[in-house]
Protein backbone atom coordinates (compact mmCIF):
# COMPACT_ATOMS: atom_id res chain seq x y z
CA UNK A 1 0.00 0.00 0.00
CA UNK A 2 2.69 2.59 0.82
CA UNK A 3 4.17 1.69 -2.82
CA UNK A 4 0.79 2.92 -4.17
CA UNK A 5 0.70 5.93 -2.22
CA UNK A 6 4.50 6.92 -3.27
CA UNK A 7 3.58 6.24 -7.09
CA UNK A 8 0.35 8.04 -7.04
CA UNK A 9 1.83 10.88 -5.38
CA UNK A 10 4.13 11.06 -8.43
CA UNK A 11 1.46 10.37 -10.65
CA UNK A 12 -0.76 12.91 -9.44
CA UNK A 13 2.37 15.54 -9.69
CA UNK A 14 3.07 15.06 -13.17
CA UNK A 15 -0.70 15.14 -13.90
CA UNK A 16 -1.17 18.53 -12.11
CA UNK A 17 1.88 19.91 -14.27
CA UNK A 18 0.72 19.13 -17.43
CA UNK A 19 -2.84 19.27 -17.79
CA UNK A 20 -4.30 22.34 -19.43
CA UNK A 21 -7.24 24.02 -17.09
CA UNK A 22 -10.03 24.45 -19.32
CA UNK A 23 -11.34 27.57 -17.23
CA UNK A 24 -7.94 29.31 -18.49
CA UNK A 25 -9.72 29.64 -22.06
CA UNK A 26 -13.32 29.92 -21.43
CA UNK A 27 -15.25 31.36 -18.52
CA UNK A 28 -17.27 28.79 -16.42
CA UNK A 29 -20.70 30.05 -18.23
CA UNK A 30 -19.75 28.33 -21.13
CA UNK A 31 -19.18 24.91 -20.20
CA UNK A 32 -22.53 22.77 -19.74
CA UNK A 33 -22.83 19.06 -18.37
CA UNK A 34 -23.79 15.25 -20.04
CA UNK A 35 -25.53 13.03 -17.71
CA UNK A 36 -23.03 9.98 -17.05
CA UNK A 37 -23.40 6.15 -15.71
CA UNK A 38 -22.76 6.65 -12.17
CA UNK A 39 -21.45 2.98 -12.26
CA UNK A 40 -18.73 3.95 -13.89
CA UNK A 41 -16.91 6.78 -11.85
CA UNK A 42 -15.57 6.53 -8.29
CA UNK A 43 -14.66 9.27 -5.97
CA UNK A 44 -11.89 8.57 -3.95
CA UNK A 45 -10.34 9.38 -0.47
CA UNK A 46 -6.56 9.17 -1.65
CA UNK A 47 -3.61 9.23 1.06
CA UNK A 48 -0.48 11.27 0.58
CA UNK A 49 1.95 12.26 3.49
CA UNK A 50 1.75 8.89 4.58
CA UNK A 51 -1.79 8.44 5.20
CA UNK A 52 -1.41 11.47 7.69
CA UNK A 53 -4.32 13.72 5.32
CA UNK A 54 -6.48 12.19 1.77
CA UNK A 55 -7.08 14.47 -1.00
CA UNK A 56 -9.96 13.60 -3.94
CA UNK A 57 -9.40 11.28 -6.96
CA UNK A 58 -12.06 10.48 -9.38
CA UNK A 59 -11.17 7.48 -11.19
CA UNK A 60 -14.03 6.69 -14.16
CA UNK A 61 -13.66 3.20 -16.13
CA UNK A 62 -13.68 4.13 -19.69
CA UNK A 63 -13.96 0.61 -20.85
CA UNK A 64 -14.70 -2.95 -19.62
CA UNK A 65 -10.77 -3.97 -20.73
CA UNK A 66 -9.59 -4.78 -16.84
CA UNK A 67 -10.90 -3.12 -14.08
CA UNK A 68 -9.81 0.25 -12.80
CA UNK A 69 -10.10 -0.46 -9.07
CA UNK A 70 -11.45 -2.82 -6.55
CA UNK A 71 -13.42 -2.16 -3.43
CA UNK A 72 -13.19 -4.38 -0.48
CA UNK A 73 -14.46 -4.28 3.36
CA UNK A 74 -17.21 -1.66 4.93
CA UNK A 75 -17.03 1.27 6.77
CA UNK A 76 -14.87 2.52 5.28
CA UNK A 77 -15.02 0.68 2.13
CA UNK A 78 -11.18 0.21 1.00
CA UNK A 79 -10.37 1.03 -2.49
CA UNK A 80 -7.12 -1.00 -4.59
CA UNK A 81 -6.65 1.65 -7.25
CA UNK A 82 -5.97 -1.20 -9.98
CA UNK A 83 -5.11 1.34 -12.51
CA UNK A 84 -1.74 2.54 -11.23
CA UNK A 85 -0.83 -1.33 -12.45
CA UNK A 86 -1.15 -0.99 -16.14
CA UNK A 87 -1.01 1.47 -18.57
CA UNK A 88 -4.16 2.35 -18.61
CA UNK A 89 -4.94 4.76 -21.75
CA UNK A 90 -7.85 4.34 -22.91
CA UNK A 91 -9.44 1.98 -20.32
CA UNK A 92 -8.97 4.50 -17.38
CA UNK A 93 -9.89 7.85 -16.52
CA UNK A 94 -8.25 9.59 -13.38
CA UNK A 95 -9.04 13.55 -12.12
CA UNK A 96 -6.30 14.18 -9.27
CA UNK A 97 -7.00 18.20 -8.94
CA UNK A 98 -9.04 21.28 -9.65
CA UNK A 99 -8.05 20.76 -13.37
CA UNK A 100 -9.95 17.38 -13.51
CA UNK A 101 -13.15 17.86 -10.94
CA UNK A 102 -15.18 20.40 -9.45
CA UNK A 103 -18.43 21.42 -8.35
CA UNK A 104 -21.59 21.98 -10.36
CA UNK A 105 -25.21 23.13 -8.79
CA UNK A 106 -28.31 23.82 -10.44
CA UNK A 107 -26.58 24.64 -14.09
CA UNK A 108 -23.64 26.72 -12.57
CA UNK A 109 -19.94 25.57 -12.47
CA UNK A 110 -18.71 26.54 -9.21
CA UNK A 111 -15.04 25.83 -9.98
CA UNK A 112 -13.76 29.36 -9.06
CA UNK A 113 -15.86 29.50 -5.93
CA UNK A 114 -15.09 26.19 -4.89
CA UNK A 115 -12.82 23.92 -4.11
CA UNK A 116 -12.97 20.20 -3.52
CA UNK A 117 -10.93 18.54 -0.08
CA UNK A 118 -11.20 15.70 1.54
CA UNK A 119 -11.39 16.71 5.35
CA UNK A 120 -10.89 14.37 8.93
CA UNK A 121 -13.87 14.69 10.64
CA UNK A 122 -15.37 12.58 13.52
CA UNK A 123 -13.49 9.56 13.13
CA UNK A 124 -14.44 10.22 8.84
CA UNK A 125 -13.06 11.57 5.92
CA UNK A 126 -15.88 14.01 4.83
CA UNK A 127 -15.45 15.32 1.12
CA UNK A 128 -16.64 19.23 1.22
CA UNK A 129 -16.87 21.99 -1.33
CA UNK A 130 -14.54 24.59 0.92
CA UNK A 131 -15.43 28.26 -0.22
CA UNK A 132 -12.60 30.01 -1.86
CA UNK A 133 -14.30 33.02 -0.40
CA UNK A 134 -13.85 33.22 3.56
CA UNK A 135 -17.70 34.15 3.73
CA UNK A 136 -18.63 31.87 2.48
CA UNK A 137 -20.46 28.39 3.26
CA UNK A 138 -18.64 25.15 3.44
CA UNK A 139 -21.08 22.40 1.35
CA UNK A 140 -20.66 18.49 1.91
CA UNK A 141 -20.72 16.32 -0.97
CA UNK A 142 -19.45 12.80 0.44
CA UNK A 143 -17.73 10.70 3.31
CA UNK A 144 -15.90 7.32 3.36
CA UNK A 145 -18.25 6.76 6.75
CA UNK A 146 -14.96 5.44 8.82
CA UNK A 147 -11.18 6.25 8.94
CA UNK A 148 -8.01 4.63 7.10
CA UNK A 149 -4.62 5.89 6.06
CA UNK A 150 -4.85 3.80 2.74
CA UNK A 151 -7.61 4.43 -0.01
CA UNK A 152 -11.54 4.75 0.60
CA UNK A 153 -14.69 5.05 -1.31
CA UNK A 154 -16.60 8.52 -0.83
CA UNK A 155 -20.04 7.47 -0.67
CA UNK A 156 -21.72 11.14 -2.34
CA UNK A 157 -24.83 12.20 -0.54
CA UNK A 158 -27.93 12.01 -1.66
CA UNK A 159 -28.58 14.09 -4.40
CA UNK A 160 -24.63 14.55 -5.68
CA UNK A 161 -23.63 12.89 -8.68
CA UNK A 162 -21.52 12.97 -11.49
CA UNK A 163 -21.28 14.49 -14.59
CA UNK A 164 -18.97 15.29 -17.50
CA UNK A 165 -18.37 18.97 -18.48
CA UNK A 166 -19.41 19.73 -22.11
CA UNK A 167 -18.66 22.58 -24.81
CA UNK A 168 -20.76 23.35 -27.33
CA UNK A 169 -21.16 19.79 -28.99
CA UNK A 170 -17.98 18.99 -27.00
CA UNK A 171 -17.67 15.88 -24.09
CA UNK A 172 -14.12 16.63 -21.84
CA UNK A 173 -12.42 14.93 -19.56
CA UNK A 174 -13.17 17.59 -16.54
CA UNK A 175 -15.44 15.39 -14.29
CA UNK A 176 -18.34 17.52 -12.16
CA UNK A 177 -19.78 16.71 -8.94
CA UNK A 178 -23.27 17.64 -9.56
CA UNK A 179 -25.98 18.75 -7.84
CA UNK A 180 -29.80 20.32 -8.97
CA UNK A 181 -32.61 21.14 -7.41
CA UNK A 182 -33.32 22.25 -3.87
CA UNK A 183 -29.05 22.45 -3.21
CA UNK A 184 -27.34 22.42 0.55
CA UNK A 185 -27.01 26.12 1.36
CA UNK A 186 -24.41 27.61 -0.01
CA UNK A 187 -25.59 31.10 -0.99
CA UNK A 188 -25.11 30.44 -4.92
CA UNK A 189 -28.26 28.27 -5.41
CA UNK A 190 -31.58 30.14 -4.23
CA UNK A 191 -33.85 27.08 -5.13
CA UNK A 192 -37.42 26.75 -4.58
CA UNK A 193 -39.69 25.71 -2.05
CA UNK A 194 -40.37 22.43 -4.57
CA UNK A 195 -43.33 19.91 -4.69
CA UNK A 196 -44.12 19.85 -1.09
CA UNK A 197 -46.02 23.08 -1.13
CA UNK A 198 -48.21 22.43 -3.64
CA UNK A 199 -47.27 26.01 -5.47
CA UNK A 200 -48.74 27.55 -2.18
CA UNK A 201 -46.86 30.35 -0.53
CA UNK A 202 -44.22 29.19 1.29
CA UNK A 203 -43.80 28.90 5.19
CA UNK A 204 -41.87 30.92 6.72
CA UNK A 205 -38.16 29.75 7.54
CA UNK A 206 -37.26 29.01 11.55
CA UNK A 207 -33.74 28.62 10.47
CA UNK A 208 -31.42 30.67 7.60
CA UNK A 209 -30.67 27.53 5.98
CA UNK A 210 -33.63 26.05 5.34
CA UNK A 211 -35.58 28.46 3.24
CA UNK A 212 -35.35 26.86 -0.20
CA UNK A 213 -35.43 23.26 1.49
CA UNK A 214 -37.69 21.01 -0.16
CA UNK A 215 -38.89 19.79 3.39
CA UNK A 216 -39.45 22.95 4.80
CA UNK A 217 -42.52 22.74 5.79
CA UNK A 218 -42.45 19.28 7.08
CA UNK A 219 -39.16 20.50 9.48
CA UNK A 220 -41.27 23.13 11.00
CA UNK A 221 -43.38 20.97 12.12
CA UNK A 222 -40.70 18.38 12.73
CA UNK A 223 -39.39 21.28 15.36
CA UNK A 224 -42.68 22.36 16.72
CA UNK A 225 -43.68 18.50 17.40
CA UNK A 226 -40.28 18.58 19.77
CA UNK A 227 -38.45 15.42 18.19
CA UNK A 228 -35.91 17.24 16.14
CA UNK A 229 -34.49 21.04 16.56
CA UNK A 230 -31.75 23.02 15.74
CA UNK A 231 -28.40 24.23 16.07
CA UNK A 232 -29.03 27.60 18.55
CA UNK A 233 -25.57 29.01 18.31
CA UNK A 234 -25.87 30.06 14.95
CA UNK A 235 -29.67 29.75 14.15
CA UNK A 236 -29.27 26.90 11.84
CA UNK A 237 -31.03 23.50 11.04
CA UNK A 238 -27.82 21.59 8.92
CA UNK A 239 -30.96 20.25 6.59
CA UNK A 240 -28.19 18.73 4.55
CA UNK A 241 -25.90 17.06 7.33
CA UNK A 242 -26.20 13.05 7.68
CA UNK A 243 -28.17 12.12 10.24
CA UNK A 244 -26.11 9.54 13.14
CA UNK A 245 -27.60 5.82 14.20
CA UNK A 246 -27.78 7.61 17.99
CA UNK A 247 -29.54 10.80 16.66
CA UNK A 248 -31.51 8.71 14.90
CA UNK A 249 -32.85 6.54 18.34
CA UNK A 250 -32.47 9.98 20.07
CA UNK A 251 -35.27 11.54 17.36
CA UNK A 252 -37.41 8.26 16.93
CA UNK A 253 -37.69 7.90 21.09
CA UNK A 254 -38.60 11.80 20.88
CA UNK A 255 -41.26 11.32 18.43
CA UNK A 256 -42.84 8.68 20.35
CA UNK A 257 -43.11 10.29 23.35
CA UNK A 258 -45.11 13.39 21.48
CA UNK A 259 -47.91 10.94 20.95
CA UNK A 260 -51.25 11.70 23.24
CA UNK A 261 -51.26 9.84 26.19
CA UNK A 262 -47.77 8.42 25.70
CA UNK A 263 -45.03 8.82 28.58
CA UNK A 264 -41.84 7.07 27.69
CA UNK A 265 -39.65 6.04 30.57
CA UNK A 266 -36.16 5.90 29.71
CA UNK A 267 -33.68 3.95 32.71
CA UNK A 268 -30.34 4.63 32.84
CA UNK A 269 -28.02 2.41 31.44
CA UNK A 270 -27.91 -1.07 33.10
CA UNK A 271 -24.74 -2.13 31.31
CA UNK A 272 -23.31 -1.43 28.04
CA UNK A 273 -25.87 -1.57 25.33
CA UNK A 274 -23.31 -3.02 22.57
CA UNK A 275 -19.61 -3.77 22.77
CA UNK A 276 -18.93 -0.01 21.10
CA UNK A 277 -21.66 1.81 23.44
CA UNK A 278 -20.31 2.57 26.80
CA UNK A 279 -22.95 2.90 29.72
CA UNK A 280 -22.06 6.74 30.56
CA UNK A 281 -22.42 7.10 27.02
CA UNK A 282 -25.08 10.46 26.15
CA UNK A 283 -27.24 7.85 24.18
CA UNK A 284 -26.66 4.59 26.27
CA UNK A 285 -30.02 4.44 27.60
CA UNK A 286 -32.19 5.38 24.67
CA UNK A 287 -30.15 2.82 22.68
CA UNK A 288 -30.97 0.37 25.24
CA UNK A 289 -34.63 0.91 25.36
CA UNK A 290 -34.68 1.19 21.84
CA UNK A 291 -32.76 -2.09 21.50
CA UNK A 292 -34.97 -3.61 24.34
CA UNK A 293 -38.33 -2.98 22.38
CA UNK A 294 -36.78 -4.11 18.46
CA UNK A 295 -36.85 -0.59 17.53
CA UNK A 296 -33.31 -0.88 16.33
CA UNK A 297 -30.64 -3.25 15.90
CA UNK A 298 -26.87 -3.87 16.13
CA UNK A 299 -24.53 -5.59 13.13
CA UNK A 300 -23.16 -9.38 13.03
CA UNK A 301 -20.11 -7.98 15.11
CA UNK A 302 -21.84 -6.96 18.29
CA UNK A 303 -21.34 -3.24 17.56
CA UNK A 304 -23.97 -0.55 17.51
CA UNK A 305 -21.54 2.11 15.35
CA UNK A 306 -23.46 5.06 16.86
CA UNK A 307 -21.81 7.54 15.14
CA UNK A 308 -21.65 6.00 11.74
CA UNK A 309 -24.08 7.79 9.74
CA UNK A 310 -27.54 6.06 8.95
CA UNK A 311 -28.45 4.81 5.81
CA UNK A 312 -32.04 5.86 3.75
CA UNK A 313 -32.59 2.07 4.08
CA UNK A 314 -32.19 1.12 8.38
CA UNK A 315 -33.48 5.04 8.25
CA UNK A 316 -37.07 2.92 6.49
CA UNK A 317 -36.11 -0.40 8.79
CA UNK A 318 -36.23 2.05 11.86
CA UNK A 319 -39.39 3.79 10.87
CA UNK A 320 -41.14 0.66 10.57
CA UNK A 321 -40.15 -0.35 13.72
CA UNK A 322 -41.03 2.82 15.60
CA UNK A 323 -44.22 3.05 14.20
CA UNK A 324 -45.40 -0.78 15.75
CA UNK A 325 -43.43 0.13 18.96
CA UNK A 326 -45.78 3.33 18.65
CA UNK A 327 -48.89 1.54 17.83
CA UNK A 328 -48.24 -0.64 20.94
CA UNK A 329 -48.08 1.81 23.52
CA UNK A 330 -50.87 3.13 22.54
CA UNK A 331 -53.27 -0.05 22.60
CA UNK A 332 -53.18 -0.07 18.50
CA UNK A 333 -53.67 -3.02 16.34
CA UNK A 334 -49.57 -3.50 15.34
CA UNK A 335 -50.05 -4.14 11.12
CA UNK A 336 -49.04 -1.25 9.34
CA UNK A 337 -51.79 -0.64 6.81
CA UNK A 338 -51.19 0.72 3.15
CA UNK A 339 -52.76 3.82 2.71
CA UNK A 340 -51.67 5.20 -0.55
CA UNK A 341 -50.38 2.99 -3.86
CA UNK A 342 -46.60 1.30 -3.01
CA UNK A 343 -44.21 3.16 -5.18
CA UNK A 344 -41.72 0.53 -7.00
CA UNK A 345 -38.24 2.38 -6.70
CA UNK A 346 -35.48 1.45 -9.82
CA UNK A 347 -32.81 1.06 -7.79
CA UNK A 348 -34.09 -0.96 -4.49
CA UNK A 349 -35.28 -4.29 -6.35
CA UNK A 350 -32.19 -6.05 -5.58
CA UNK A 351 -31.18 -4.50 -2.26
CA UNK A 352 -31.94 -6.16 1.40
CA UNK A 353 -34.78 -3.10 2.11
CA UNK A 354 -36.71 -3.71 -1.22
CA UNK A 355 -39.69 -4.72 0.38
CA UNK A 356 -39.54 -2.70 3.31
CA UNK A 357 -39.21 0.55 1.43
CA UNK A 358 -42.16 -0.62 -0.74
CA UNK A 359 -44.32 -0.93 2.42
CA UNK A 360 -43.33 2.55 4.16
CA UNK A 361 -43.80 4.25 0.67
CA UNK A 362 -47.44 3.02 1.27
CA UNK A 363 -48.17 4.12 4.67
CA UNK A 364 -48.20 7.75 4.86
CA UNK A 365 -45.47 7.97 2.21
CA UNK A 366 -42.67 7.51 4.39
CA UNK A 367 -40.60 6.19 1.95
CA UNK A 368 -39.90 8.62 -0.64
CA UNK A 369 -37.84 9.64 -3.86
CA UNK A 370 -34.44 11.05 -2.86
CA UNK A 371 -35.10 14.80 -3.31
CA UNK A 372 -38.60 14.33 -4.02
CA UNK A 373 -38.63 13.30 -7.28
CA UNK A 374 -37.28 10.57 -9.87
CA UNK A 375 -37.82 6.81 -8.91
CA UNK A 376 -34.58 6.50 -7.05
CA UNK A 377 -34.66 5.87 -3.29
CA UNK A 378 -30.70 5.73 -2.92
CA UNK A 379 -31.20 3.51 -0.23
CA UNK A 380 -27.95 2.94 0.45
CA UNK A 381 -26.96 6.97 1.07
CA UNK A 382 -26.77 8.60 4.23
CA UNK A 383 -29.96 10.12 5.31
CA UNK A 384 -29.86 13.50 5.66
CA UNK A 385 -31.40 15.72 8.36
CA UNK A 386 -33.95 17.03 6.08
CA UNK A 387 -35.46 13.76 4.76
CA UNK A 388 -35.05 12.00 8.46
CA UNK A 389 -37.28 15.10 10.15
CA UNK A 390 -39.92 14.76 6.83
CA UNK A 391 -40.14 10.56 7.07
CA UNK A 392 -40.18 11.13 10.88
CA UNK A 393 -43.26 13.36 10.69
CA UNK A 394 -45.16 10.96 8.24
CA UNK A 395 -44.79 8.17 10.62
CA UNK A 396 -46.11 9.88 13.52
CA UNK A 397 -49.05 11.59 12.10
CA UNK A 398 -49.70 8.12 10.75
CA UNK A 399 -49.56 6.48 13.77
CA UNK A 400 -51.72 9.12 15.21
CA UNK A 401 -55.00 7.69 12.05
CA UNK A 402 -54.34 10.43 9.72
CA UNK A 403 -52.03 11.60 6.83
CA UNK A 404 -49.21 14.34 7.29
CA UNK A 405 -50.15 17.76 6.94
CA UNK A 406 -47.90 20.04 5.29
CA UNK A 407 -48.69 23.67 5.30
Amino acid sequence: MKSNIRLFATFAAIAAATTLTAGSSFSASQFGQKEVDQSQFEAIASPYQGGKAHQLLVVEQVTDARPCWSESGAAPVLIEPLLLQFDFTGICGRSTDANGYSIRMNGEDLGLKYSLRVLRRDNDLVLVGAPRDRGGQEIVVGRTNGMTTGFAKITLDPGWRFTKRTLGDRTLGHVYLTYDGNAPDSGTTGGTTGGTTGGTTPPTARFRDTASDIYLAEINQAVDAGFIAGFSDDNTFRPQSSLTREQLVSMVLGAIDSLPNVNLTVPAATGNPYADVASDRWSAAKIQFAKANNIVSGYQDGNFRPEQPVTRAELMAVMRRGAEYAKTVQGQPVTLQANRPSVSFVDTTSHWSNALVGQMSSYCGVASPLNERGSNFAPDSAAQRNYAAAATLRMLNCVKGGQPTVQ
